[in-house]
């Protein structure tokens, strides 16, 4: 920046700056120039020649003195005025300069910020550039880690597919052999009956070598009834050795195998339920239940349509014996028992507990409805047929369960789909052996 400032001595002083038009002008009329550098700014003065100061007073002095006298003290006057406008003139000729000073410092610090500014975008720009750089590098991860995991997961479901075709033909190969051991229990069960029939013939014949012949034609004319409504029948029929009979369905023609016992209390009782040794499986369905299932001989239900059409033509009785692990056994005997038909669900009614195993019943009262595996028939909303096993009379699962699993002794405690009877044992321990048996109230 350049800053030009132009003073005139003689009669009157003039400053001006930035006019190169008026320094020329200057020049023409013979000013003497002067340039001062002062940082990046300098300073040009014009100053007069001396002759033609002189020639100036001289002129001056010359009409002075053809007018009049010189005064003195006009002259005084006139030079402490000059003076004046000169000190006047430095003064702002300074003020000048220190503006000047701060527009240069000014400027330096707009420059240096200017600097620092450009220095702080270029970091950014860096920083950005950094963080796009990283972004990229994070998006590949992500894909290499997107294509990893779409490769697992397509194992994945290679080998569940692969488990499901296993399971698959593992439930064939269960189902197959599920069905062999149905067949196998079957034949079981005909040669425990034919092994049955040949020791009774084998006694029935030492009995008729070892008797009188009217006790021989007595003991004839009883074996031709070789089918009875129940075990009473056949008791007060002279038959009181226990053991399997043969028993006919009411109102069919039908035929159906029992344990009678000929022994407790007076006799004549029809077993329609034993557990003793866990060898029969009770978790079982609706048909399976309706039917019965298992072997006379030892574990077995007997069936609930043969029970209920039975317990409908007159009144029975319910005696269920009980056997723990200690040694100790128990019973529940109750005055009136019945089951309704199958469209109302083979319901339960008792009336009249009496015996050992608790004060009160153990079958939740009044009348529920049989449950099974299949068939959810309790008034709870857990299905208490497939949480504790088998199938009963559950109500809200209830305090009661002969039909649940079988636990072995030592294994027995703490065990809530077990074989339960609550007002005897408690809710947790699982018998060692029952027994429900029936017979005609008037027997």
């Amino acid at each position: 920046m350049q800053l030009t400032v132009y003073f005139f001595w003689g009669c009157s002083v003039f400053l001006a700056s930035g006019y190169n038009s008026f320094s020329k002008s200057m020049e023409a009329i013979g000013k003497k120039q002067y340039q001062v550098q002062h940082g990046s700014c300098s300073y040009t003065f014009l100053l007069p020649e001396t002759d033609n100061c002189r020639s100036s007073t001289s002129y001056v002095s010359n009409a002075v003195q053809r007018d009049a006298p010189l005064d003195y003290d006009d002259s005084v006057q006139r030079l402490q005025l000059l003076e004046n406008i000169m000190e006047n003139n430095t003064q702002w000729l300074m003020k000048v300069l220190n503006q000047t000073t701060r527009l240069e410092l000014q400027l330096l610090e707009h420059s240096l910020s200017t600097n620092k500014l450009e220095r702080q975008i270029s970091d950014q720009t860096n920083e950005i550039t950094k963080l796009q750089e990283k972004n990229s590098f994070l998006e590949k991860r992500v894909l290499e880690m997107e294509d990893k995991h779409t490769l697992q997961l397509k194992s994945i479901k290679d080998e569940k597919d692969q488990l499901q075709v296993l399971v698959s033909r593992q439930t064939s190969i269960i189902e197959e052999l599920e069905k062999q051991l149905v067949t196998a229990t079957v034949n079981n069960s005909v040669l425990q009956k034919q092994q049955h029939d040949l020791m009774e013939t084998v006694h029935n014949l030492l009995t008729m070598i070892s008797t009188p012949n009217s006790a021989k034609n007595n003991f004839i004319a009883k074996e031709e009834q070789i089918s009875f409504k129940d075990c009473a029948e056949a008791f007060k029929s002279g038959l009181t050795t226990s053991g399997i009979y043969t028993l006919t369905v009411p109102n069919t023609a039908q035929e159906k195998k029992a344990y009678c016992d000929m022994e407790t209390g007076g006799g004549g009782w029809t077993v329609i339920q034993r557990r003793e040794d866990g060898s029969v499986d009770f978790h079982r369905t609706w048909k399976e239940y309706k039917m019965g299932f298992g072997d006379p001989a030892g574990e077995y239900w007997l069936g609930n349509e043969f029970v209920s059409q039975l317990t409908n033509q007159k009144r029975y009785v319910l005696k269920i014996h009980l056997k723990d692990w200690e040694g100790n056994e128990a019973y529940s005997l109750y005055d009136h028992f019945s089951l309704a038909s199958e469209e109302l669900k083979y319901r339960i009614y008792l009336k009249g507990l009496t015996g050992t195993a608790g004060k009160i019943s153990s079958i939740s009262q009044p009348g529920n409805d049989f449950s099974t595996k299949d068939a959810d028939n309790d008034k709870c909303i857990c299905k208490c047929s497939q949480m504790l096993t088998g199938g009963w009379w559950f109500d809200a699962c209830g305090p009661s369960n002969l039909n649940g699993m079988y636990y072995p002794l030592r294994q027995n405690n703490n065990k809530f789909n077990g074989i339960k009877w609550y007002y005897w044992k408690g809710s947790g321990y699982s018998l060692k052996a029952t027994t429900m048996m029936i017979r005609p109230a008037d027997f």
